[in-house]
């Protein structure tokens, strides 16, 4: 892979600009160097230096570099600025719509679970009836027949107790 990276889910990642901005740096402070080497555009500085040639060796060629680097470190640090600015702004999008999503959520599981409270208690009250009703169905078969079973009247009697 040439400057492309992959990730699990083959989505190619390109390098980051960062990079691509360092890799250009240096070939612009490469090119200053070149420049300056065969083309003598500090020569003013140099005529100038020249009253101590034992401490000057390619004045010139060291200080376009220089500032070529400088100017470029700046123009660097700028946009990483930017590119921070613009991730940091997408994170804190990001980050809002996770937020809402979750009270969303959170919401919706809340509502269902008040509904589910609501026709558990609905259900436990149509059972209560219907138990009510069958019980007061077989009192009145048991005493129409004179079968009175002590037991069966003694279970069918029994509270029904509420669970929460």
């Amino acid at each position: 892979m040439t400057g492309v990276q992959k990730t699990r889910n083959n989505i190619e990642l390109h390098p980051p600009k960062a990079f691509r901005d360092l890799i250009l740096l240096i070939a612009a402070v490469i090119l200053s160097l070149v420049l300056s080497y065969f083309f003598n555009v500090f020569g003013l500085i140099v005529e100038f230096l020249q009253k101590y040639p034992d401490k000057i060796l390619y004045v010139d060629e060291v200080v376009t570099t220089l500032l070529t680097l400088s100017i470029g470190l700046a123009v660097f640090a700028w946009r990483r600025w930017l590119e921070l600015k613009r991730e940091t702004a997408e994170r804190i999008r990001k980050q809002e719509e996770l937020l809402r999503i979750t009270t969303t959520e959170a919401d919706t599981e809340r509502i269902i679970s008040k509904q589910l409270h609501i026709d558990m208690d609905q259900m436990k009250q149509d059972v209560r009836e219907i138990l009510h009703f069958l019980l007061s169905k077989q009192k009145n078969n048991l005493a129409n027949c004179g079968h009175l079973s002590f037991n069966f009247f003694i279970i069918l009697q029994a509270p029904v107790t509420k669970s929460v």
